[in-house]
Formats: C-alpha cells, sequence, structure tokens
C-alpha cells in the first residue's frame, strides 16, 4: 500500500510539473526553482520530487545539466517522441508522410484560413525573397519554415499542426543543406505563390494541386525529399 501511495504522490507531482511547462509558466530555456523551492511549493518529500523531475527529464520536457540546476527543453513530450522517431526514419518514409501532411494542411488552410492568415503567410514568403536577396541562409531557412508550418497552422486542426512541427528539425537541415553557404536563387517561389494565391481565394482543390507541384519539383530537382 505504501507503494501505491508513493506512486500517486509522484504521478501527482509530474502532473503539476508539466502544466507548468505546459502552460508556459515555465517557458522553453528556463531554469525551474532548486529543490528546496519546489518541495516547499508542492509540499512533498525530495525522493518524491527527484523522482518526478526524472520522469519528466525521461520525457524529454526537462534537462539537468551538472552544477547548474535543471532546465525546460520541450514543452510538449509527444513533439519530443515524433522527433526522435522521425530522425530514426528512413528518408523515404518521412518523404510519404510530409507529402501526405503537406497537401492536407493546404487544403485544409484554404478552407479555414482568414484575413490575418493571408497577411501572415505573405510576409513569410516576403521575407523568403528578401533573403534570397540578401544571401541569408538563415533567413531564407526561418522565413521558409514559418510559411509551411504557418499553414499547418492555418489548417485549425490541432493534430496536424503538432505533426508538422515534429518535421521542423529535419525540415530545417534540409533547406539549410540544400541552399547553404547562400541562397543565390530561388526556383521554387512561383510555386509559394500558387500555394499562398490557392489558399487566399479559398480553393481546397487548387491549393492541394499547387502544393503538390512543389513536392514533386522539389523531387525531380534533386532538392531534397523534405526541402522547402
Amino acid at each position: 500500500m505504501k507503494q501505491i501511495a508513493r506512486a500517486s504522490v509522484v504521478d501527482a507531482v509530474v502532473d503539476q510539473l508539466r502544466r507548468r511547462i505546459h502552460n508556459g509558466t515555465w517557458p522553453i530555456g528556463m531554469k525551474i526553482p532548486t529543490e528546496v523551492k519546489l518541495i516547499e511549493m508542492l509540499g512533498v518529500s525530495r525522493p518524491s520530487l527527484r523522482e518526478a523531475v526524472r520522469s519528466l527529464v525521461q520525457l524529454g520536457l526537462l534537462e539537468t545539466r551538472q552544477g547548474d540546476g535543471t532546465y525546460v527543453v520541450a514543452k510538449d513530450e509527444v513533439k519530443v517522441v515524433l522527433q526522435n522517431v522521425i530522425r530514426a526514419a528512413d528518408s523515404d518514409e518521412v518523404t510519404a508522410v510530409r507529402q501526405s501532411l503537406d497537401l492536407l494542411a493546404a487544403a485544409q488552410a484554404a478552407s479555414r484560413r482568414t484575413d490575418e492568415d493571408v497577411a501572415d503567410l505573405r510576409a513569410a514568403l516576403e521575407g523568403r525573397r528578401a533573403a534570397v536577396r540578401d544571401g541569408d541562409i538563415e533567413a531564407f531557412v526561418d522565413h521558409d519554415v514559418a510559411f509551411h508550418l504557418g499553414i499547418a497552422r492555418v489548417s485549425r486542426n490541432s493534430l496536424l499542426g503538432s505533426l508538422y512541427q515534429s518535421f521542423e528539425g529535419v525540415l530545417r537541415d534540409s533547406i539549410r543543406h540544400f541552399n547553404y553557404p547562400v541562397v543565390v536563387d530561388d526556383p521554387s517561389s512561383e510555386l509559394h505563390e500558387r500555394i499562398l494565391l490557392a489558399i487566399e481565394q479559398s480553393d481546397a482543390e487548387a491549393a492541394t494541386a499547387a502544393a503538390r507541384g512543389l513536392l514533386e519539383a522539389h523531387l525531380h530537382n534533386g532538392s531534397g525529399p523534405v526541402a522547402g
């Protein structure tokens, strides 16, 4: 019975700590309060607190740095797991899933977008073009990723958005790899514009076709399976 009670306390502490991470009370990059302060805040024993923290470290939400403290490194444990799975997956499998997500995101974004959403996507493309003019690879990556993640956000499909965000690291690496060290051309600019125009016109069929065209162009040109 004591073991069951102990487990219940640890689970409760895990839930409380996780809630602070999920709701942004402890944002990514923040060092969480010291062990002494947490024990005082939560009214639990040191062993229960340490076990709860270890659980969140194993989930990938916290990271303990020797001699420094414990930091928040992720907000969503599901995203952490998916990112690890994606990194370990075969590139063809990653391509197939990304293709499916891109087409679905474009179609749903066209059906659910607002004028503000369109303006945000337009700003991402304008930033993308400016990065090409400046030959700024990091800015190019940032704006390209913002455009694609933005489409997933505009879809208003929370599950799709979470899945798509899991590809962010792979997407960034791919875009950077195929454009490094500087961006000197943007052959897919017109295709990105077609996607945005279809979303702006709330044409789900045209948005799907434009997204498919972009994917086919990248594969045909050897830009890599997940480049933006």
